[in-house]
């Protein structure tokens, strides 16, 4: 008999509501703006009303299971929100109690980057591995663990917080704190590095080849200094070079700890590949260990934009399963 199940995503941009299948068919899909001027219960209260209508549109479909995905912190075992910097006011949150008492049904909870884990794990680039790490590379920088087979969250849900990790003294800032990962290898670490290097050309009294207009540099963004990288500009190439270089250094840690076979790479990484990978494998070739080096492969995700939306799924099939 088919499996169904609901997934939730939520953002804080925008909530999706999915329901979909076991071989992540995505049915139907709702989107939601994350309402920031209304109380968190408030939100919750919309999600879960798009949640009944969806599954009223399908009455045919019984639904074993409801994944949630949202940023951390959070306690998952709880099933809790605590206070994600990306939804103000959401502070201990319980979320699952208050979607299972309306649908009636097993929900289950993991942040974001646990759950692309799974999703990447279960249905993308890291199907038939059981020692896998997904990054985020987006926003933010996080970590997902799936280890022997099994995802790993740590004692208190905290596990794979790899953005948090100091590589210098000094440096964009990420994750609350200057030189590291978070800040040398994210959306707003690579915008900080433009912004660096662009005060640095202005200094030298040159211009700044990616931001023609020095008022708008404040602006820029790590989508603007790519599309300048792909056209060949090469302030733009340096920056992502300097991103890359980073991400090998993170990534060289990642590979002596863990020995992984597979490290799957999200976002930014996926769209870039090309611009952070050349001088990423550069470094881990210095600084990893050749064994564990050689028997572990960097892909980018395989579940592309869909990835969000595949993830509340996997959680959802991945607590069934851990019944």
């Amino acid at each position: 008999m088919e499996k169904f199940i609901l997934g939730i995503d939520i953002g804080g941009t925008k909530c999706a509501v999915i329901l979909g299948n076991e071989d992540r068919a995505v049915i139907e899909k709702r989107i939601l703006e994350t309402d920031h001027g209304v109380s968190a219960s408030a939100m919750i209260e919309r999600i879960i009303d798009t949640a009944d209508e969806v599954i009223l549109n399908h009455p045919d479909k019984a639904i074993i299971a409801v994944g949630i995905s949202c940023g951390g912190p959070l306690d998952s075992r709880t099933g809790t929100i605590h206070s994600p910097p990306n939804l103000s006011g959401w502070d201990d949150v319980p979320i699952v109690d208050m979607v299972r008492k309306r649908v009636n049904t097993p929900v289950f909870l993991q942040n974001d980057a646990n759950a692309c884990a799974l999703a990447e794990w279960k249905f993308g680039a890291g199907m038939g591995c059981d020692n896998l790490i997904f990054l985020t590379f987006g926003t933010g920088m996080g970590a997902g663990l799936i280890l022997d087979g099994r995802l790993y969250s740590g004692i208190r849900d905290m596990a794979g917080e790899i953005g948090h990790i100091r590589m210098e003294t000094d440096g964009p800032v990420g994750y609350g704190k200057s030189g590291s990962f978070e800040g040398f290898c994210s959306g707003g670490g690579i915008a900080q590095l433009a912004k660096i290097r662009g005060r640095e050309l202005l200094s030298l009294g040159m211009a700044i080849p990616y931001c023609p207009d020095p008022e708008e540099l404040y602006r820029i963004s790590a989508r603007d200094v790519a599309e300048w990288a792909r056209r060949g500009e090469e302030e733009s190439i340096a920056i992502y070079r300097k991103s890359g270089r980073y991400l090998g250094r993170g990534l060289s840690i990642l590979i002596d700890l863990l020995n992984p076979e597979r490290i799957i790479i999200g976002s930014i990484f996926s769209r870039d590949h090309n611009l952070l990978y050349p001088s990423a494998i550069e470094i881990i070739k210095e600084e990893s260990l050749r064994i564990p080096m050689e028997s572990c492969e960097i892909l980018p995700a395989g579940l592309g934009d869909s990835i969000g939306d595949i993830a509340s799924l996997a959680v959802a099939l991945n607590g069934v399963n851990c019944i």
